[in-house]
């Protein structure tokens, strides 16, 4: 597996990160043994960089993957806005992780200049932070062209995780061609850079193969945050991330891929949280349903993590 630096921060990490959302209770709920289980295939297997979030409520697999494994990279995200709410959301990674410090923390969906300005207070806790070295890089994700290029500019932003896939699919507010401006802008600025959704969310499941390929020679991403459910995923996509050609076996077993989002109309309550969550402006309340635009949907699971009726799941 190959290794790179995240931008200036010194930070190394396999080109392949393990986007753990898929392992979550919003998505796969894989459980805290068998997700550590496959957790540490991957880090004997050569991948070191992990991705999470305080949303996708799976420190715990983490955390019991890796508390005796400090070689595991992990970055989580959080939305918070002021000082409690970072403190609250620093306290539960570093809790919730068993660790004492965390590698790269960032601010979740950020959209343009306007919403980093919007958290200026958690972000300036948040660096505090990392000069007292509780947090080793600060970062943001983000969906927008607008995020990446506003994170240049903000100048305090060491890491951005940001969509990016060989159709454009999921980049909210440009084409293709402008997030791919703007992350080499990133990197050569000195941020680091992996992305998301190299697949699309499932959408480019058909060409995984040409997909992967894309996401690996974008100028300037150091690495690409794919998720996987079970050993076969893992090793099918080690094996691209590595060159090499999967096995016959392998195929076989990866084509059934595609993620399904399922809304549960039987006890909806048709509330509208869902719809206002989704940046993909995929949902829509109509004649008292929910209704999915696939087109547009990435498999995000966001609308799932907001639904106090537990109506919507991802598996």
């Amino acid at each position: 597996m190959e290794y790179r630096s995240l931008g200036k921060t010194g930070i190394k990490v396999s080109r392949l990160c393990f986007g753990t959302l898929t392992l979550s209770p919003i998505q796969k709920n894989l459980g805290i043994m068998a997700g550590a289980k496959l957790l540490n295939e991957a880090l004997d297997s050569g991948i070191n960089f992990y991705d999470t979030a305080e949303l996708y409520n799976n420190y715990d697999i983490l955390a019991q993957a890796f508390e005796k494994r400090p070689e595991a990279v992990i970055a989580t995200k959080c939305y918070a806005y002021d000082i409690i709410t970072a403190q609250n959301s620093l306290y539960q990674a570093l809790s919730g992780l068993k660790r004492e410090t965390i590698d790269l923390f960032l601010l979740h969906e950020q959209e343009s200049a306007l919403t980093l300005k919007g958290h200026r207070e958690a972000i300036d806790f948040f660096l505090k932070k990392k000069q007292e070295g509780v947090i080793k890089a600060f970062g943001i994700s983000t969906h927008y062209v607008a995020g990446v290029k506003a994170a240049v500019k903000h100048g305090d932003i060491d890491v951005i995780h940001a969509i990016c896939n060989q159709d454009g699919f999921g980049i909210v507010d440009g084409m293709r061609e402008d997030m791919e401006a703007a992350i080499l802008e990133a990197s050569k600025s000195g941020i680091g850079v992996y992305g998301m959704k190299a697949l699309g969310g499932g959408h480019l499941i058909s060409s995984r193969k040409a997909a992967i390929d894309y996401a690996l020679n974008v100028p300037g991403m150091e690495s690409v945050a794919v998720g996987m459910q079970n050993s076969d995923e893992l090793k099918y996509n080690i094996a691209l991330f590595e060159g090499r050609k999967p096995s016959d076996e392998l195929e076989n077993n990866t084509k059934k891929l595609e993620r399904n989002l399922f809304i549960h109309h039987d006890w909806c309550t048709q509330c509208g949280t869902c719809v206002a969550r989704c940046q993909q402006k995929a949902l829509t309340l109509t004649d008292g349903k929910v209704i999915v635009d696939k087109s547009r949907c990435v498999l995000c699971s966001y609308c799932a993590a907001g639904c106090r009726e537990l109506a919507i799941k991802l598996i």
